[in-house]
């Protein structure tokens, strides 16, 4: 534990900025022999996490009211700058560790403005890892200083300063600027992503209204018609703050509404504590719903406690205008939590000051704080009553969405008594197409989902029964984007397909009943193959999505090509591995005959060896056209087969990709075909 808190001042303002605010914790030692443990891993997420690093330090300036203006440029040799005109890190000698406290804060884990003064009362940065982890994780790092008319500078290797801070020169107004190289020993790869960067820098600009985020890339020169360069770059400012952001969310979206809810209040909490709270949300067409929360701008995936004050303030709030609008026809219908959720497009957003910011467990994906959720509850549903009664015609569209989504519910509940009775689920009554395996075990078994009866029919010939069940689907399955639970239960193969499963779908959906740890999608490599494998995509991403989250499904791999010289057969996967294969064969040839020429004092010339027959390739258009042996050897035995894992590490871009291919809206899908048509291999038309 630190020492001295009880000295720590408490009569800094907001606008002072000295070493005494820097409060040192622990050392720095052992982050360069565990970097997991402060950045997650040593992968792509992990050598990203250093930027953000960097980053949330400007943002939390920002977030105090002292920066207006953050840059990030992305340079040659792997390094990266993050600039910002806040008040500058402190450059005077530190009384606790006797050192600057620009090098305190560089090279002492947890030393930082956050603990244990005023100097930032909230800051998203206060449970990260701090930037001495970035220092340390780097090769080299350079921080200048802009501070009291006076520019400063340091560098560092390997977290171990170069020399003492110094004065370098004059400078006007105050800022940080930080260059850092990432350790190529430390890091499995060193490549960073520029729309990984762009998507969490705009989501960050979207929570700090009025602040100016730019980003750029220098690293690749790309030269205009006159020869000049043109500086790749990206500039985020949003006057609306997370109004923007909702409208941004539903930029491929249909609204039920033209008018986007917002509330900003500052709610008191008790003992001078106060919880800053933002809310937006629009209804759409969608089905699905798309709530995003915050907590000090740190993105909480898992939600947490605000979120469930704002579904428990909007549930309220519409019963309570339903009841009082005379909208139920019995006196004790109510609607419930995914009635009011479906089709909503929310951003909950928390400020919490720093002493009491909590989240569950390590990640930060959840937040534990109990005064979130009643300060929320308290502003959203206080705003949601009036919001309804100034837009009424909002209110009738959010609320007939509401009754029709409950509706469907009853209906889909109905349905699911049907389909997925006991006896159906504990295996007695298994769809008649299934060809099931023996082994009842979960871990070691393996569900093939297969376009058509042909090619099922192979694949059961050609299968290992022992773990290996094959489920054949004729046609294009439902597509579950546009329908609801009650309709895509009354699809002859969905339903199929669900009690082949043995877990139950949506809500209901219980792992320990998945009959298989291990489901393979398995259709032909063209257009159609390609939709119906999307459509499965869809089916699993929305009605399955811990299939997804616990790497269970899987998209098979078959061959395009087989290709056969003599008694040799290989088996190609793209053109590009054909073209390859057939000039690797000719090689081979071209080599055994001269060898044979050789032998007999005789020469072959290259011209001749490029005449060389008896090389005969077949194009497979569809799995039906393989044998039970071929399918087995190329696609379904595990000592040889391609398998592609599906994972879904960005939610909301799936999300969005899966409302742009799906969705009712065409200008979308349109715009998305013509922008990746390009990229497309392997078209059959």
């Amino acid at each position: 534990m630190a020492k001295d808190t009880e000295k720590a001042k408490k009569d800094i303002t907001q606008g002072s900025y000295t070493a005494k605010d820097i409060y040192v914790l622990e050392g720095l030692e052992p982050v360069r022999k565990r970097p997991g443990m402060y950045i997650g891993s040593t992968g792509i997420e992990g050598l990203h996490h250093l930027i953000w690093e960097v980053f949330d330090n400007s943002m939390d300036e920002a977030m105090a009211g002292h920066a207006k203006n953050i840059a990030i440029t992305l340079l040659a040799d792997n390094q990266i700058r993050v600039t910002d005109d806040g008040r500058g890190i402190p450059v005077d000698v530190h009384k606790q560790t006797k050192k600057s406290a620009l090098e305190t804060v560089l090279t002492t884990l947890h030393a930082g403005g956050k603990f244990g003064s005023d100097a930032y009362k909230v800051s998203g940065g206060l449970h990260g890892v701090g930037v001495s982890v970035v220092n340390a994780l780097s090769t080299w790092l350079k921080v200048d200083v802009c501070r009291d008319g006076g520019l400063y500078t340091q560098e560092y290797s390997k977290g171990i300063p170069k020399y003492a801070v110094k004065r370098v020169g004059k400078c006007e107004g105050s800022g940080t600027s930080v260059t850092f190289e990432p350790d190529p020993g430390i890091f499995e790869k060193i490549a960073f992503n520029w729309s990984t960067i762009i998507d969490h820098i705009r989501q960050q600009a979207y929570l700090t209204r009025g602040i100016h985020i730019s980003v750029f890339d220098e690293r690749i020169k790309e030269k205009a018609k006159d020869g000049s360069l043109i500086r790749k770059s990206y500039a985020f400012y949003f006057e609306g703050g997370i109004v923007s952001y909702v409208k941004y969310l539903n930029r491929v979206e249909k609204p039920k509404h033209e008018t986007i809810f917002y509330v900003g209040k500052e709610v008191e909490v008790g003992d001078d504590k106060k919880v800053l709270v933002e809310t937006a949300f629009q209804y759409t067409e969608d089905i699905q719903p798309k709530e995003v929360s915050f907590a000090n701008n740190i993105h909480t995936v898992e939600g947490g406690t605000h979120l469930t004050g704002f579904r428990t303030a909007l549930t309220r709030a519409l019963n309570d205008h339903a009841k009082k609008n005379e909208y139920f026809k019995k006196d004790d219908e109510t609607l419930t939590g995914d009635d009011v959720r479906e089709g909503i497009t929310a951003v909950i957003s928390v400020k919490i000051q720093n002493s009491t910011l909590q989240f569950e467990g390590q990640t930060k994906a959840k937040l534990g704080n109990p005064e979130a959720r009643s300060a929320v509850e308290l502003a959203v549903g206080e705003a949601i009553k009036e919001w309804l009664e100034k837009y009424p015609r909002d209110a009738q569209e959010i609320i007939g969405k509401a009754l029709l989504a409950q509706k469907a519910r009853k209906a889909a509940k109905a349905a699911r008594e049907t389909v997925l009775r006991k006896g159906a689920l504990e295996g007695l009554m298994l769809p008649g197409k299934l060809a099931d395996c023996q082994s009842k075990k979960p871990e070691e078994s393996e569900l093939f989902l297969v376009e058509g009866d042909s090619a099922g029919g192979s694949a059961k010939q050609g299968r290992d029964r022992r773990f290996q069940a094959i489920l054949p689907l004729r046609g294009k399955i439902l597509n579950v984007e546009k329908a609801r639970l009650d309709k895509m239960l009354a699809s002859k193969e969905v339903k199929s397909l669900i009690i082949a499963l043995g877990a139950a779908i949506g809500d209901e959906f219980n792992e320990a009943k998945l009959r298989y740890h291990r489901i393979v999608i398995m259709t032909d490599a063209d257009v159609d193959g390609a939709h119906i494998r999307t459509l499965l995509l869809t089916l699993f991403y929305r009605y399955f999505p811990v299939i997804v989250e616990r790497g269970y499904l899987y998209i098979a791999m078959p061959p395009l090509y087989r290709i056969q010289s003599g008694k040799q057969v290989k088996y190609v996967y793209s053109d590009d591995e054909k073209d390859r294969t057939v000039i690797d064969i000719k090689k081979q040839k071209l080599e055994t005959k001269k060898q044979k020429a050789a032998a007999k004092g005789e020469t072959v010339s290259e011209e001749e060896g490029g005449e060389l027959k008896g090389i005969e390739i077949q194009r497979y258009k569809g799995l039906g056209e393989m044998n039970p042996g071929q399918l087995w050897e190329t696609t379904m035995d595990p000592t040889v087969r391609i398998l592609r894992r599906v994972e879904s590490a960005d939610a909301e871009a799936a999300d969005r990709i899966f409302d742009i291919l799906m969705g009712d809206e065409v200008l979308p899908r349109k715009k998305f075909i013509q922008t990746h048509a390009k990229a497309v291999k392997n078209l059959d038309i």
